[in-house]
């Protein structure tokens, strides 16, 4: 019979059956010897690996409970794993348990309600092939094959946020196991402290088992597409599209990706692996207008190739997947800009001509529109001015290019840094980070955040995310 010896919350460790473990949770209870072992704990980040005591894999919100329930009463170290797919590998813990809920992956749509009930393992692309069916969707991120449960806790923005907010704007209710192993309802009417701290504060507060959002009319057909500049065009193409998007319509979101070119077929071969800036939009709008409310991003400098027309919006979801497949290396940084200066437009511009790999790319999306227009205090998210997140995106295959591509993305975001607004994105925030980022995560907010986790989650059960465990000093207000 397998035992597993797991570390506790105290630093100890404890040790189980395989069998214990599963009449104890319900789960079907995977250990190193598994055949699935080494699948089952690899996630979108190749870069982590961590070998957890045991995998727990549920189906069921009774599992979850039961799994959550024993972890808490026994002080067991637990990991929290849906899509598997956050920067930091937050999903796994070493010699801990790890609660597999990527299964649950269940979206039921109500088209009259326009809401969807979602189970935490689906991804983005789950969602978006449900909702589509009735031309609705959430306002979800720009990789399908990322975990919804992950991206809405901590925010979530796409090609529909300018439009019609964050993912959490649209968070109308959740199911959650507490770290007693409870499950509560939490919504703007009903444990509303709780709601409002999982609006972008993370899984600091439970498990959630079913996320409920309210659904907008998008599609199914979309107008969008890529234009493709010579890198040497990057300041002016920049300045212009900084430009557009202050005043453009909500309907119409353009963003920019700085990279090699990859062998798309609308590319020219010749610029195949050559440096270039790709600029994609997409109008949600009337496509009969679409035509005219793009033309001005179309319009900007002189485009070495372009690709764009009307589209099905989840074919649209999926365009970048090829280029961010599970199990590269990845290393992330981010800052969140108010605006593009001369200056730190040219630290841009250098980094890209001097990319550590092939793979490696700088992004920058425009969170604006209707995003804007919700008081920072009135989700756990707190930057609701116009900015765009700019992802030092650095992205290589080999283990020995560990340490230039690292250090240049870390000397890349140390030079913007004078340039940004000392705000980040908290799915974001690669593996390490996190204990300097609060602050910068959630702002003002973050007192009122801690506030709530202590008092949900007093134990800190819940501790391998962007941990809220900063003191507050006495007397401060939560």
């Amino acid at each position: 019979m397998t035992n597993v010896v797991i570390n506790t919350l105290g630093g100890s460790t404890q040790s189980y059956s395989a069998n214990e473990l599963q009449q104890s949770t319900g789960c079907r209870i995977i250990t190193p010897e598994a055949d699935d072992y080494d699948a089952r704990r690899a996630i979108w980040n190749g870069m982590i690996d961590k070998r957890p005591a045991a995998v727990l894999v549920t189906r069921d919100e009774a599992g979850i409970a039961a799994a959550v329930s024993f972890a808490s009463t026994n002080g067991l170290l637990m990991s929290l794993r849906s899509g598997g797919h956050n920067i930091a590998g937050m999903a796994l813990c070493d010699d801990g348990l790890v609660l597999d809920m990527q299964d649950m992956k269940s979206v039921t749509v109500d088209p009259e309600a326009r809401t969807a009930r979602v189970q935490p393992g689906a991804s983005l692309g789950d969602v978006d092939r449900a909702t589509q069916e009735f031309g609705l969707v959430v306002p979800t991120g720009i990789n399908s094959t990322t975990g919804i449960a992950g991206l809405a806790l901590g925010g979530g923005f796409g090609w529909v946020t300018r439009k019609y907010g964050l993912t959490v704007d649209c968070l109308k209710s959740v199911r959650l196991v507490t770290a007693s192993g409870s499950i509560i309802t939490a919504s703007k009417t009903e444990n509303s402290d709780i709601f409002w701290a999982l609006q972008g504060g993370g899984g600091n507060f439970g498990v959630v088992t079913e996320f409920t959002f309210d659904l907008h009319p998008v599609g199914p057909e979309v107008f969008a597409g890529m234009l493709v500049h010579p890198i040497a065009d990057f300041p002016d193409v920049t300045r212009a599209l900084q430009a557009l998007v202050a005043d453009a319509p909500d309907e119409l979101t353009c963003w920019a990706v700085s990279r090699k070119a990859p062998p798309l077929p609308f590319i020219p071969e010749e610029w195949h692996g050559r440096e270039v800036m790709v600029v994609p939009f997409c109008f949600i709008g009337d496509l009969n207008a679409a035509e005219a409310a793009t033309l001005g991003v179309r319009s900007i400098g002189n485009p070495i190739a372009t690709h764009f027309g009307p589209m099905p919006f989840a074919d649209w979801q999926t365009s970048f997947d090829p280029l961010l497949t599970e199990g590269a290396r990845n290393y992330w940084k981010s800052h969140d800009v108010a605006a593009f200066s001369d200056a730190a437009i040219d630290i841009i511009h250098e980094a890209v001509n001097n990319l550590p790999s092939d793979e490696c790319e700088i992004f920058f999306g425009h969170v604006g529109g209707a995003a804007t227009r919700i008081p920072a205090d009135a989700t756990a998210w707190p930057n609701r001015q116009s900015h765009f997140v700019v992802n030092v995106h650095t992205r290589w295959q080999d283990p020995a290019d560990d340490g230039k591509c690292v250090q240049w993305a870390r000397k890349l975001f140390q030079a913007l840094e004078p340039h940004a607004m000392g705000t980040r994105y908290v799915n974001f925030i690669p593996e390490g980070d996190e204990a300097n980022n609060l602050e910068d995560a959630f702002g003002e907010n973050l007192d009122r955040l801690v506030r709530i986790k202590e008092a949900t989650d007093p134990d800190n059960l819940f501790r391998t995310n962007i941990n809220l465990t900063r003191k507050i000093p006495a007397g401060v207000a939560g």
